[in-house]
């Protein structure tokens, strides 16, 4: 079956102090249209799981032919976004699951993904940085979209990853483009200050 992405993007950036570290401009445009407009370049579906109270964030997707799920409880953590996003998509369809917040991630590297997941369907694919550390995104067969959806609480897929360990194979991405989440002013100082040397 055709594979979806979900983008998770209803968090609250509460680390940002005010900001929005969906909203930071990389490569000339917000962070969330950039993640956005790469998953669409794989040509499969992609739906996007926002928060009730950030309308920049839609903002950011007009004109990009993602679906939007809401989530009206995103406070309550990542499960939240994930059983929202989940139930918006058709039943037992593969699904990557895409963090919004990974400021390095290429439309390459969820294409690499997409192509590997192809050889091994029923297996989770996670990528990774180079060095191995693990990272997102991960790629989950139909037969995990049950235990996703019944999680609870702000762990995301940790649990499924950790009961499963035997199913997830590694799929190295380049550098640290997996594994680069920038979650405050100084994270994003730090990483603009670091790409122009």
């Amino acid at each position: 079956m055709l594979p979806h992405i979900l983008i998770l993007a209803a968090g609250s950036s509460s680390r940002m102090r005010g900001g929005d570290k969906l909203l930071e401009p990389v490569g000339g445009e917000p962070l969330l249209t950039r993640i956005a407009r790469f998953a669409l370049s794989t040509g499969v579906p992609v739906t996007v799981a926002l928060p009730t109270d950030r309308p920049l964030r839609r903002a950011a997707l007009d004109g990009l032919a993602v679906s939007q799920v809401v989530v009206p409880d995103a406070a309550s953590g990542l499960s939240a976004s994930l059983s929202a996003g989940l139930a918006a998509l058709p039943a037992q369809t593969p699904v990557m699951l895409l963090l919004a917040d990974l400021p390095e991630i290429t439309s390459q590297d969820l294409t690499t993904m997409l192509h590997a997941w192809a050889q091994t369907p029923d297996l989770i694919l996670r990528g990774a940085a180079a060095d191995g550390t693990p990272g997102h995104p991960v790629c989950f067969p139909p037969w995990a979209r049950d235990m996703l959806q019944h999680i609870r609480g702000d762990e995301g897929a940790r649990a499924v990853l950790k009961d499963h360990a035997a199913q997830v194979r590694l799929v190295p991405l380049p550098h640290a483009h997996a594994t680069t989440d920038l979650d405050t002013p100084e994270d994003w100082a730090a990483w603009r200050a670091a790409r122009r040397d």
